[in-house]
């Protein structure tokens, strides 16, 4: 991996988002496009045109970046041998020189010699690598398109704090423009989440590939999504007054006010389950009313599925590990700024964490720049379970491969860097077996390139998810493709 080349294409093309200025957070800014503002004039008639202009506008850019033009291209199912390439299977020895057949959607042979089927497309994989999909394991991707102007494309949020019931794999959009612009990168399946609320709702995992949700759904349902209390002082601003602030004492005392209506509810939901479990043994009990909210979480109160807890700061991280020993429920910590602090705790109860602060600044002032970078090479250390991840909406989920390189820079090893957006992902999403490495009966998400993954300059070749071989065409192609033989007009503008 050539560091130089990653820090200056990762590093250079930033811009700082002024609705990232929050959370300190670096976007890179590769292939985005940023509204001109309008002066306006104190003229009540110019603020009507200008209010018409700013509807209309929005109105047709939701429709150009949404349009299904080019969406929706499933590519073709086949049998298919990519012969001659170098085959870095994650889970194993890298193959120098070997073969990869791909037939009825998995992967059906890999190795230095191997039979190919008679009749089975070839792929010439000479000078090539052929590496697993990449799998970011938090996202939005599909729920938002654009967050200003087109509040039809943005299906985060629920009413309510509580709202366990809400599953994200019925909002996603199959045909949202993020799709194609991010798998064309390499990155062929997501974990994407609902957000907003105590409990956000339950998330999905999906592969990039689909024209229904049914057709993309890897986990329908893979876990319940909790923005976990966190101890803040800030009350927010008050006109004329500036910014309010809460005694530490108190905030403390909120949020574990918030931590124990959390306990409560999932007591009542084990309660609720057991209640609804006697009826069906023995109808003369009485039959509990349905609730939908409770009956949502009887299954995570048990501890048979996962919760997935966003939170930042290592007092909260605490927080969350003391939280689900008391609960005995299985968690995973996204976010996790701090994860490496609370490391001890986090490996003595097996607790993974999905790393989302690789493009963030540091908080504190007195931070070194390399603080997030480094902060995965010390889970691994430590010997904590990790993923690297976007956090992303999905128009930049397509970064996934620079993050985990900037890790990889900082720290980690090439292979841990790869298994972090790979396999590592896949174990801590409970979808192993079908995804994350090149291994015999897995589905063959696959992405054939030119160089290193994880290398800004490395340049993807093809990409396959579930055997079907995909176009590698997207709205930032499309882009391209209409204005780079646009010629320079020097006759002055009349």
């Amino acid at each position: 991996m050539q560091i130089a080349a990653m820090e200056t294409t990762t590093m250079k093309n930033k811009k700082w988002r002024r609705g990232d200025r929050e959370k300190g957070r670096f976007r890179a800014n590769v292939a985005s496009f940023t509204p001109l503002r309008h002066r306006v004039t104190a003229s009540r008639l110019h603020i009507l045109f200008y209010s018409a202009s700013l509807f209309l506008g929005g109105l047709f850019s939701a429709t150009a970046q949404s349009d299904g033009s080019q969406q929706n291209k499933t590519g073709r199912a086949g049998t298919f041998a990519i012969t001659g390439a170098k085959i870095v299977t994650v889970s194993g020895a890298v193959i120098e020189n070997g073969t990869v057949v791909i037939q009825d959607g998995r992967i059906a042979a890999v190795g230095a010699a191997v039979s190919i089927p008679s009749g089975a497309e070839r792929i010439d994989g000479k000078g090539l690598s052929v590496y697993p999909g990449m799998i970011d394991a938090s996202t939005n991707l599909g729920l938002a398109e654009i967050g200003q102007g087109a509040n039809a494309t943005m299906d985060l949020f629920e009413t309510g704090t509580m709202n366990a019931n809400a599953k994200a794999i019925t909002g996603v959009n199959p045909h949202s423009s993020h799709v194609n612009v991010t798998r064309v990168n390499g990155i062929t399946t997501v974990q994407t989440s609902p957000a907003g609320g105590l409990i956000a709702g339950q998330s999905a995992v999906i592969n990039l590939n689909g024209s229904t949700q049914g057709d993309m759904a890897v986990l329908p349902v893979a876990g319940l999504v909790i923005n976990f209390p966190r101890v803040s002082t800030f009350g927010g601003f008050s006109p004329g007054a500036g910014p309010q602030t809460f005694d530490f004492n108190e905030a403390i005392k909120r949020r574990d006010a918030q931590v124990d209506e959390l306990k409560k509810l999932f007591k009542n939901a084990e309660n609720y389950g057991r209640a609804k479990a006697a009826y069906a043994k023995d109808k003369s009990l009485p039959n509990p009313a349905t609730d939908l909210r409770l009956e949502a979480l009887v299954s995570y109160a048990r501890g048979e599925r996962r919760m997935f807890f966003t939170v930042e700061r290592e007092r909260d991280i605490r927080a969350v590990i003391k939280f689900v020993t008391e609960i005995k429920a299985k968690a995973v910590i996204v976010g996790g700024q701090e994860a490496w602090r609370a490391a001890d705790d986090l490996k003595r109860h097996d607790i993974p964490v999905i790393f989302t602060n690789i493009y963030n600044l540091p908080v504190r002032d007195d931070d070194a720049y390399d603080y997030l970078f480094e902060a995965p090479s010390k889970l691994q250390q430590a010997g904590v379970r990790f993923a690297i991840g976007t956090g992303d909406g999905g128009a930049e989920v397509r970064d996934l491969p620079y993050h985990a390189g900037l890790a990889g820079a900082f720290g980690l090893s090439k292979e841990e860097a790869l298994k972090s957006v790979t396999l590592y992902p896949a174990q801590i999403l409970g979808i192993a077996d079908r995804l994350g490495s090149i291994d015999v009966g897995k589905d063959a998400n696959l992405v054939v390139t030119d160089g290193d993954l994880l290398e800004p300059r490395t340049n993807v070749k093809y990409v396959f998810i579930g055997g079907r071989l995909l176009p590698l065409t997207s709205r930032h192609t499309e882009l391209f493709e209409s204005f780079k033989d646009r010629k320079e007009s020097r006759a002055p503008i009349q």
